[in-house]
């Protein structure tokens, strides 16, 4: 019988809890749960004998994947995955998969939540301003992003795009501009969203040029990482413009050095964009799907390693 492991020191939801219980027994595989752990040891000692494990944010390190003797596959309840050392599973031949397009629609009603709130100056009940027929910029399409665009048309704003990993044409059918490089999206719009993953190449990428060129009143919102923001250059950026606002659904390591900027700025302790009930349980059954079909049918689909 395969054992499954579900450690979450953020919990599923219980409804989604209930649902991934019943979709393995249904498989006959055992499924366990570690929940709100307090120490990276005790994940450590939960994987010595398990084959696969669903996690969310936890931290999937060449501790976690050493210690899993039996372990043939990681699933990241989610869409980032820079959680996990995807070198040492590559390198045990761990199968690691995420779940992508599953929480997209929470993350991107969460930057609009953000948004307004800080729009309407915390709601502190004086005037604020709105979106309607404001432009904003959406750095990477994928299945965030095309739901931000949704969302941005009802409020009547002007949408704009770049990703180079996404077709013009794709992008155009969504009735989204396109923009031909990074720096032409942050000049263009008041407003810029973030979905970018944190790698190598994009982490402290949003720098000093970026934010300094984007127009009055900007905006940044950041449902992404919080690696792949230049933090010296953010708090620089604060100092030289009266007009800069930053929100975003995790707080940055530089927090305390941002207080005198706390009209201008929103983030929340701990990572949320996509802590919703329906995300909850659409990534945590999608992760439990794709382990039986992975150990039934071979399916990697989702690999991303």
């Amino acid at each position: 019988m395969k054992k499954i492991l579900v450690a979450t020191d953020k919990p599923f939801a219980k409804v989604a809890s209930d649902q991934i219980k019943a979709i393995f027994a249904k498989a006959n595989y055992n499924c366990v749960f570690l929940e709100k752990y307090t120490q990276q040891s005790d994940f450590i000692l939960a994987v010595e004998d398990v084959d696969a494990v669903i996690i969310r944010s936890d931290k999937v390190d060449k501790d976690v994947i050493e210690n899993g003797r039996n372990l043939k596959i990681v699933v990241r309840a989610g869409a980032g995955y820079d959680n996990v050392d995807l070198a040492a599973a590559t390198e045990k031949g761990v199968v690691v998969m995420n779940t992508p397009g599953q929480n997209s629609n929470a993350v991107a009603e969460l930057v609009f939540g953000m948004v307004v709130f800080q729009l309407r100056n915390h709601f502190d009940g004086s005037s604020g301003t709105e979106l309607k027929d404001k432009k904003l910029g959406i750095h990477a399409y994928g299945n965030v992003g095309k739901n931000v665009a949704r969302i941005a048309k009802g409020f009547g704003m002007q949408v704009f795009a770049f990703d180079p990993f996404v077709s013009k044409q794709e992008i155009e059918k969504d009735g989204v501009t396109v923009v031909e490089s990074v720096e032409e999206l942050y000049k263009t719009c008041q407003f810029v969203s973030l979905h970018i993953p944190a790698t190598a190449q994009t982490k402290k990428s949003i720098n000093h040029q970026l934010l300094s060129s984007m127009p009055s009143n900007a905006v940044l919102i950041n449902t992404a990482r919080k690696e792949v923001i230049n933090e010296e250059d953010l708090k620089q950026i604060f100092a030289e413009r009266k007009d800069f606002c930053y929100v975003s659904d995790i707080q940055p390591d530089c927090a305390a050095e941002l207080t005198e900027y706390s009209k201008r700025l929103f983030f929340s302790p701990k990572k949320m964009g996509a802590q919703t009930e329906e995300a909850n349980i659409n990534a945590g059954i999608a992760a439990a799907n794709q382990i039986i079909a992975f150990f039934e049918n071979n399916d990697i689909r989702f690999k991303v390693n």
